[in-house]
């Protein structure tokens, strides 16, 4: 039998459990069951009662774990991990404008975190302040930005070699990035100096949030244009942040590599190289409260992404096979009853990802299912993270559960079932066809009825939300609150600066923007001269919606 444990071994082990469980088990439950009949983990997946070689038979270290920083990087994907750099401590932040977020960010790095940064919805749809659809959303969900006037301040006296920031942006994310090298040349650095991630996960969106604003295929054209554009003049940045989207922890995975793989065909097609542009991917997905389904889905994510593109697609260099991920605590756990328990909720899942090797972590705010997080919340999550990191002692180890029966075990079946999923894609007609269908909107749908009916009839606990709940009133915490004054300053600003600029130039780059839409002309150039010129990000999008148009989604009920 292939694997580290022989037939003989497992012949006798089996016979022993029989008899453990005829005997010593049979007696503890006859005087005390168990708590329930079936245990099943967040995604439903059964939990047995203990686990054994048995349900790993044909483990292999090598072909499985093998070591850290080694193919196929199940241990993780550096050597040493934490022990010689711990993961990036991420705060996400962004609300109202620049000036409005600078002094967060400001206080947030003092603590020790990174730039992170979240962008209102008009940001994310491409539309000004002044746009009569962005009415009453300026600058409430995140940063307003709507041309490089708005962003430059935010940046000032942050030299930008000597940050990575991270911004959390898709459809209008070649922008926000055009609007980043611009901030960088009148800073007098180099391009290939500066380092961070660009989400500019557009697939995701027709998903999840929702803020699409092309139809797939012309989508997929934008996502080339960066990337090609950025591999070659700012090799230090990840040009894309990949969102594994799905309803369960297999689907996740399924779903979320098959879309990395939409990604690697497109660039493929257009004649990049997997080894130049792979290296530059990272991705996302979140741990949640369930601690063990959130080690092994990571782990299970790594080994998969490495073979794939080893097996699948030939990649040489070992950093393409490297999955390097933020992997921040799940907001969806945070419950808006008793809400100080969330801060217990996300600090179990902010150690599932440690233990995990995770490369970036965030942890979700015990106020965030109110409002955008308060200074002291956003503080908090730093302090938590630096706890678990120096002060746990859990960082010290590689992989502290690797070899755990149950971890391997459940590690094994999430990569198989992830396998079945693409396959199930793939034979569907491939990622963007079943966007088209409503195939991904579907499944949705319906996991998302099954956990909402499961939680109303207290199947699935949640403390102080249908069980162990209090009739007592809950203390009010304080909450930030975004000044109302912010819209009518962004509007100003935008209207402002159309009156300065020069208006022919902008108009002439808005027309070249669209002739490079029309044919195979890489418009990251055009829009870059673009924000120079003081060309507003609605109307950049607006140039490429007259070529591209825009999408429109298929119900589904």
């Amino acid at each position: 039998m292939a694997g580290d444990f022989n037939k003989g071994r497992l012949k006798r082990l089996d016979r022993r459990k029989t008899q453990w469980e005829e005997t010593t088990l049979k007696q503890a439950l006859d005087k005390r069951p168990e708590r329930k009949e079936n245990f099943l983990s967040s995604s439903w997946v059964p939990i047995k009662r203990v686990y054994t070689p048995l349900d790993i038979p044909d483990f292999d270290y090598e072909k499985d774990m093998g070591f850290p920083g080694e193919y196929p990087f199940t241990r993780g994907v550096f050597s040493s991990m934490y022990r010689g750099k711990l993961w990036t401590f991420r705060t996400q932040v962004g609300f109202g404008g620049a000036e409005d977020t600078k002094d967060r960010l400001e206080a947030l790095m003092r603590a020790g975190g990174a730039i992170s940064l979240d962008f209102d919805n008009p940001t994310l749809i491409g539309l000004d302040p002044d746009d009569p659809q962005s009415e009453g959303d300026v600058g409430t969900g995140g940063l307003s930005v709507s041309c490089l006037k708005d962003f430059e301040p935010l940046f000032e006296g942050i030299p930008l070699d000597q940050v990575t920031t991270s911004m959390t942006v898709n459809f209008t994310a070649p922008i926000i990035y055009a609007m980043y090298l611009a901030v960088a040349e009148k800073q007098g650095i180099p391009w290939d100096k500066i380092s961070g991630t660009i989400q500019f996960d557009l697939l995701k969106e027709y998903l999840t949030m929702k803020c699409y604003v092309f139809p797939p295929r012309p989508s997929l054209r934008w996502w080339t244009d960066l990337v090609s554009f950025s591999i070659k003049n700012t090799p230090r940045w990840n040009n894309t942040s990949i969102w594994l989207v799905g309803p369960t922890a297999a689907h996740s995975i399924g779903w979320g590599l098959a879309s990395a793989m939409t990604y690697v065909d497109a660039a493929l097609d257009a004649g990049m190289d997997v080894d130049e542009f792979a290296p530059r991917l990272s991705f996302l997905n979140a741990s949640s409260i369930d601690f063990f389904e959130s080690i092994a889905k990571l782990r299970a994510l790594r080994r998969l992404w490495a073979r794939l593109m080893k097996e699948k697609y030939g990649a040489k260099n070992p950093n393409s096979c490297k999955l390097r991920i933020y992997y921040p605590a799940s907001p969806g756990d945070l419950k808006s009853r008793e809400p100080l328990n969330n801060i217990v909720r996300s600090t179990i899942s902010v150690l599932a990802s440690v233990l995990a090797g995770a490369n970036a972590i965030d942890m979700g705010a015990y106020d965030e299912p109110f409002a955008i997080p308060s200074e002291e919340a956003k503080r908090l999550c730093v302090r938590t993270q630096q706890i678990i990191a120096h002060e746990s002692h859990v960082a010290d180890v590689v992989d502290p559960l690797g070899g755990s029966y149950y971890v391997e075990a459940y590690t094994n079946w999430l990569e198989e079932e992830a396998k079945r999923l693409i396959k199930e894609i793939e034979d569907l007609g491939g990622y963007i066809r079943c966007i088209e269908s409503g195939f991904f909107q579907r499944v949705f749908a319906d996991y998302g009825y099954r956990l909402y009916q499961e939680e109303r009839r207290g199947e699935r606990p949640i403390v102080g939300v249908n069980i162990f709940t209090s009739e007592e009133a809950e203390r009010p915490i304080e909450l930030h609150e975004t000044d109302p004054e912010v819209e009518l300053r962004q509007i100003e600003r935008v209207k402002q600066v159309r009156s300065l600029r020069d208006s022919r130039r902008v108009s002439a780059l808005l027309q070249q923007i669209r002739e490079a839409a029309s044919d195979k002309t890489n418009v990251m150039p055009f829009i870059l001269d673009a924000v120079k010129a003081d060309a507003t990000l609605g109307e950049i999008m607006q140039a490429l919606k007259d070529v591209w148009g825009e999408y429109e989604e298929t119900p589904v009920f």
